[in-house]
């Protein structure tokens, strides 16, 4: 009686683990890490590569179809792939470092790059973020790839054949190879790398296989030699050969270091251990479950739902963990500020550029635990370097304007992240705000012209000075809000104050538009509001004019009021898609992208406009808001390999769709709202980090009903164009009646509007 009580309660509690197992819902296969790789130097459809990695690990995996070095390492319309690549590379314009690859072959001996490239089918791929595997045709050879954050575990199939290899290739411009066959392992070292690092660079690794080698070859630059078994020189690399038989499976495990090869073996022994790869890749998949399943979609299209994962998934890979877990379990990182091992965390890969206006906001609301990990890093960043970063890929980059870690920093203490040395964050924002720093996007370039003028001249030799000053003066409101938090003397935060109202002196009444002014205070005559760079950046006036995140009211007076304010965003769609390229000497990719999709002079492709959409809400008419937020999200983003429409940068264009299909935006990072639009989907629920949740709910929600009659929160009728993010934190449940037809009562109260600094005192 007992052993049948036993049987009905085992088989009670298998039915109960299977079915928490099925119930656990499984975001990550609806990801397509191919999203957005079909891309060229000219035309960018995202710009993106197929990352095996997990959410924010220090080491990606990819199938590598380009050469070396070179930025675009996998295209979908290539043919052939040359080897799987451990990269860190944050976007093509960025390139690569710590790199180096893998590749099995057999019969003749390849090692070349050229040489030892195999066909390939995307038929006979599977691409997921946490499992790839593809069928190398030239070889009968199936490689199959998972990881985990700094290790990678590699399983090859191979045929009958007594001439099987695997290639190692370390790359050039420096690199040390040493292959160990008592141990069945190979070491050694890469430096290849695109800038941003100091001159003792190296990447370390360390390859562990199952079974031992039978034949053994290194390479220094073309020439191979048999059984020698270390080499250093600048383009070394290893062989080994096996017998294997039809079907046999020769497992690698992978792991690197940028600290030594002692401490690259400690991150492998530490991850992998004694795993199999297929205990590896289940844990990798529950991870990444684990994180994407925070947010919920239910009730869209098969194709939405991709859509939405493959850009969550996206969201979540940058930046990349830097540091390491040394022997004690303390978070130790080689600094690529001042190339000494440091204590602490540190992340890279990532431009503010792009990235402060959603991908961080989406940190805080959703991953704000790893935010704060980030914090931690730009405090080791500016204690050794002097200045926070703009563009980290490791270290400091000479790309892009601005000196938007002013609103990383301050989005994250004010929507509550704590725990972490704000003080010494704040002193980094004073630092970079009144210094130029030792390149052209590190501090303030033009800060002096700045701080006594109010802007930065467009006739002192510094190049896209309007846009330079506009985000400038929204920095200086970041650093207002953050010096009020932290009580700051009067003096200094009234001075942020006066700074942050800059804006204005850019206003160029003649064409209701931004444009760059001399030294003297004039406009110049011959401004042309279609002319890409020169005073902007990746962008013309009819991009940047917008750039008043802080004080949209100002920009609506300076204007003339709502009406004018309101033709000119209509304006931006309706013009043609025209465009000045002569400062570039030729059409770059960002122009063709908006050229292409035909939506006018609106180039969602590139970041400076991406808020533009939402700016309807602060003149009452929300209805547009929530019809150009829609045919954004149909027309411009598919889980395709030609899925966005320019450059997805380090999540940033990805953080986009995903707020738009929550139903709001983040214009103005720094402020505790998000302003409204319409969301996509049936049902979404956000599973926060405080043990609260969000559930948006849409129900009648459809390709024809994408307009908003009405909200309620919690039951209760809520009539404002925002939401706070500090109400979000207690939980909230937002019902969203949509209709077919726009409600054009609704927001229409200027009480309604979201913040302004103009309308706020």
């Amino acid at each position: 009686m007992r052993k049948k009580h036993f049987i009905l309660l085992s088989l009670i509690f298998v039915f109960f683990t299977s079915k928490a197992q099925t119930d656990i819902f499984d975001a990550v296969s609806y990801v397509n890490p191919l999203m957005g790789t079909q891309s060229t130097h000219s035309l960018s459809n995202g710009n993106t590569y197929p990352a095996i990695a997990r959410p924010w690990g220090m080491n990606f995996w990819t199938p590598q179809t380009g050469k070396m070095g070179d930025g675009w390492m996998y295209t979908y319309t290539a043919e052939k792939i040359r080897g799987f690549k451990q990269t860190h590379q944050p976007s093509p314009w960025m390139n690569d470092y710590g790199q180096f690859s893998i590749m099995p072959v057999t019969g003749k001996l390849a090692f070349l790059e050229d040489d030892r490239a195999s066909w390939f089918s995307h038929k006979a791929e599977i691409s997921t973020p946490y499992y790839y595997s593809v069928y190398l045709a030239d070889y009968d050879v199936t490689t199959e790839i998972t990881t985990t954050e700094r290790a990678a575990h590699f399983q090859i199939t191979f045929p009958e054949n007594d001439r099987s290899y695997i290639v190692l290739d370390a790359f050039d411009k420096g690199s040390y190879v040493k292959i160990i066959p008592s141990e069945n392992k190979i070491i050694g070292y890469t430096t290849l790398n695109s800038g941003g690092v100091p001159d003792n660079f190296k990447n370390y690794f360390v390859l562990v296989f199952d079974k031992p080698f039978a034949d053994k070859y290194t390479w220094q630059d073309q020439k191979l030699d048999k059984d020698k078994l270390e080499s250093m020189s600048n383009h070394a690399g290893a062989i080994i050969g096996f017998s294997t038989t039809k079907g046999e499976k020769i497992n690698i495990k992978v792991a690197s270091s940028f600290i030594s090869f002692e401490q690259a073996e400690l991150n492998m022994k530490r991850e992998l251990g004694t795993a199999t790869f297929e205990q590896t890749k289940i844990e990798s998949k529950k991870e990444w479950n684990k994180v994407l399943g925070k947010v919920k979609v239910e009730g869209g299209t098969v194709e939405q739902t991709k859509t939405f994962y493959s850009s969550l998934y996206r969201t979540v890979c940058f930046p990349q963990k830097q540091y390491e877990i040394d022997a004690t379990g303390n978070q130790v990182h080689y600094s690529p500020y001042n190339g000494k091992v440091e204590a602490g965390a540190m992340f890279a890969g990532t431009g503010f550029w792009d990235t402060f206006r959603a991908l961080y906001p989406l940190l805080n609301l959703v991953y704000p635990s790893i935010n704060k990990e980030m914090q931690e890093g730009l405090i080791n960043a500016y204690k050794e370097g002097g200045f926070l970063p703009e563009w980290s890929s490791p270290g400091f980059r000479d790309v892009m304007v601005g000196n938007n870690s002013a609103s990383v920093v301050s989005d994250a203490y004010l929507k509550g992240l704590r725990g972490y040395d704000i003080k010494t964050l704040y002193e980094a924002l004073l630092n970079g705000a009144n210094n130029e720093g030792p390149l052209n996007a590190v501090g303030r370039k033009g800060v002096n012209y700045y701080n006594t003028l109010g802007y930065v001249p467009n006739d002192v030799g510094i190049n896209e000075s309007a846009a330079r000053t506009l985000e400038y003066a929204y920095d200086d409101f970041t650093i207002w809000q953050l010096a009020k938090a932290l009580k700051r003397p009067k003096k200094e935060i009234n001075l942020f104050e006066k700074r942050m109202m800059n804006y204005k002196l850019l206003f160029n009444p003649e064409f209701n538009l931004m444009s760059g002014k001399s030294k003297d205070g004039k406009f110049s005559a011959s401004f042309n509001p279609f002319k890409w760079g020169g005073d902007f950046t990746e962008g013309n006036s009819w991009h940047y004019s917008w750039s008043v995140f802080h004080d949209m009211q100002g920009l609506i007076d300076l204007m003339g009021g709502e009406k004018i304010f309101t033709s000119q965003l209509d304006a931006v769609f309706s013009l043609p898609p025209i465009f000045d390229d002569s400062y570039y000497g030729a059409t770059i990719h960002e122009i063709r992208e908006m050229q292409v999709m035909n939506m006018g002079q609106y180039a969602h492709g590139n970041q400076p406009i991406q808020h533009l959409i939402y700016l309807y809400n602060y003149v009452g008419q929300p209805w547009k808001t929530q019809y150009w937020s829609r045919e954004v999200m149909n027309k411009l983003y598919k889980p395709t390999p030609d899925g966005y429409c320019g450059d997805e940068d380090n999540g940033q264009t990805s953080a986009w769709y995903v707020f738009s299909a929550m139903g709001f935006y983040p214009v103005c990072p720094g402020t505790d709202e998000y302003v409204l639009g319409a969301p996509l989907f049936n049902k979404i629920s956000l599973e926060l980090e405080n043990g609260k949740n969000v559930t948006i709910n849409a129900p009648n929600n459809s390709d024809e009903n994408i307009y908003v009659a009405d909200l309620k929160w919690d039951n209760t009728p809520f009539t404002k164009n925002f939401i706070k993010h500090s109400d979000l934190q207690n939980g909230a449940i937002l019902d969203f009646n949509m209709t077919n037809t726009s409600n054009k009562e609704r927001g229409t109260d200027p009480k309604s509007y979201p913040y302004s600094y103009s309308s706020s005192k």
